[in-house]
C-alpha cells in the first residue's frame, strides 16, 4: 500500500489526463499481438510497430489487439490516438494502482479491473492491471507484463468453426472479462489450500513463523477483496448498460458473469472469516501449550517439595552424643537406605495420586 501511495506522487501537480505511468519500472519492449478473424477466418500475429495495428480499426472482421507492457506511454497514446480514445481513458490504462471501474462513450467501452493468477511453485499470487477497450468491431487489452490467464480465449477462439459467438466485439470483450473473473476461482481454491493447511498445523504444532502466514494470508484476500468489490459494479454496469456495442443476446452471459463475481466476493468474505478464526486458534494452542507446560513443572515442583524438606532435614547437623532427640537415625546401621525408602514413598505417593486425578 505504501509502495503504491509512492508511486501515485508522480501525478502531484499534473494536469487531469496527463498520460504518465504509475507502476513498477520496466525496461522490455512493449509487444502487440493482434488476433483478427470472422467466422470462418483466422489470422493472428505480432506488430512490429504500433502503426500495423492500424488497418484494423476500420476492417470488417473481430479484430483483438492485446499490448504488454503499459510503461511505454508513447505506444499508449499512439495506439489511443488513431482508436479514438481520451485522455482521460488513456491516464487510467497507464495506472496500475486504480480500481476496477467502467466507462462509456459514444463509440467505445472501457473497462478496468485486475487480473489475479498464482505460481505454481510458491503460490505467490501474481496481480496484473488490465484495460479492455472495445468498440463496434475490435478490442484492445492492455496489461502490464508478460503471462496472462487468456490463453483459453485464444484457443477458443481459433479452434471455434463458425465462430458465432465472437462475431461481435462485445461478446470477445465478455470472454476476457469471464476468463479473468473465473480465474479468480482458481487462485481462491489455492488460498483455501493453504488455510485448511495452516489450521491443521496450527492445532498440532503452532510455532512462531505460522503468524507471518497467517498476516500474509490476510494481506493477500485484503488485495483480492479490493479486486474483486468493485467489479461487481463493473458487470453490473455492462448488464445494465443501452449502448449498441452491447447486444440482447449477450445479457443471459453478463448475469451468469454478475453471479461469478458474487460468488467471489462471498469466498473470499468467508476466507478472511476463516484466516481471522486462525489468529485465534493460533493463541488457543499457544496458550494450552503453556498451560501444559505449567502443569507439568508445578507437579514436578510438588513432587519435589516435600522430598526436598525431607533433605533439609536429615541435612542438618547433629550430634546423637549431647542427647538422643539430635536425630537418632543418622547413627542407625540402615538409616541412608531407611531415607531413600522413605523418599521414595513420599514421591511415588504424589505420583500416584496426581495420576489418578487426572493431572498427568
Amino acid at each position: 500500500m505504501a509502495r503504491l501511495v509512492r508511486r501515485a506522487k508522480k501525478k502531484l501537480g499534473l494536469k487531469p489526463g496527463a498520460v504518465v505511468y504509475v507502476g513498477e519500472k520496466r525496461t522490455e519492449p512493449v509487444e502487440i499481438t493482434v488476433i483478427d478473424y470472422d467466422q470462418t477466418e483466422f489470422r493472428e500475429m505480432k506488430a512490429k510497430s504500433v502503426e500495423d495495428c492500424f488497418p484494423f480499426r476500420d476492417s470488417s472482421t473481430i479484430t483483438w489487439i492485446n499490448v504488454t507492457g503499459l510503461h511505454d506511454v508513447e505506444v499508449i497514446e499512439k495506439l489511443g490516438a488513431h482508436f479514438n480514445l481520451s485522455s482521460l481513458v488513456l491516464e487510467d490504462i497507464v495506472n496500475t494502482g486504480h480500481r476496477p471501474k467502467m466507462e462509456e462513450t459514444e463509440s467505445i467501452l472501457f473497462i478496468m479491473l485486475k487480473m489475479l493468477y498464482t505460481k505454481t511453485e510458491n503460490h505467490d499470487i501474481i496481480s496484473e492491471h488490465v484495460g479492455v477497450v472495445f468498440g463496434k468491431n475490435f478490442v484492445i487489452s492492455f496489461q502490464e507484463k508478460p503471462g496472462d490467464v487468456l490463453d483459453v480465449v485464444r484457443e477458443r477462439i481459433k479452434r471455434t468453426v463458425p465462430r458465432v459467438r465472437f462475431t461481435t466485439a462485445g461478446y470477445l470483450a465478455y470472454a476476457l472479462i469471464d476468463a479473468i473473473v473465473d480465474h479468480y476461482f482458481v487462485v481462491l481454491e489455492s488460498i483455501g489450500e493453504r488455510v485448511e493447511s495452516l489450521e491443521e498445523e496450527l492445532i498440532s504444532n503452532p510455532v512462531s513463523r505460522h503468524l507471518d502466514t497467517i498476516h500474509s494470508l490476510k494481506r493477500e484476500l485484503i488485495y483480492i477483496r479490493r479486486a474483486v468489490w468493485p467489479l461487481r459494479e463493473v458487470v453490473g454496469g455492462l448488464e445494465r448498460t443501452e449502448t449498441d456495442l452491447i447486444s440482447d443476446d449477450l445479457s443471459p452471459y453478463l448475469r451468469d458473469l454478475y453471479e461469478h463475481t458474487i460468488q467471489v466476493i462471498d469466498t473470499v468474505e468467508t476466507f478472511r472469516d476463516m484466516v481471522s478464526g486462525l489468529l485465534d486458534i493460533y493463541l488457543s494452542s499457544v496458550s494450552n501449550r503453556m498451560n501444559e507446560v505449567m502443569k507439568v513443572l508445578t507437579i514436578i515442583a510438588t513432587i519435589f517439595i516435600p522430598l526436598g524438606f525431607l533433605a533439609g532435614v536429615y541435612g542438618m547437623n547433629f550430634d546423637t552424643s549431647v542427647s538422643p532427640f539430635n536425630l537418632p537415625e543418622l547413627g542407625m546401621r540402615y538409616g541412608y537406605p531407611a531415607f531413600w525408602l522413605a523418599v521414595l514413598i513420599v514421591g511415588g505417593g504424589l505420583f500416584w495420586f496426581f495420576r489418578r486425578k487426572h493431572w498427568l
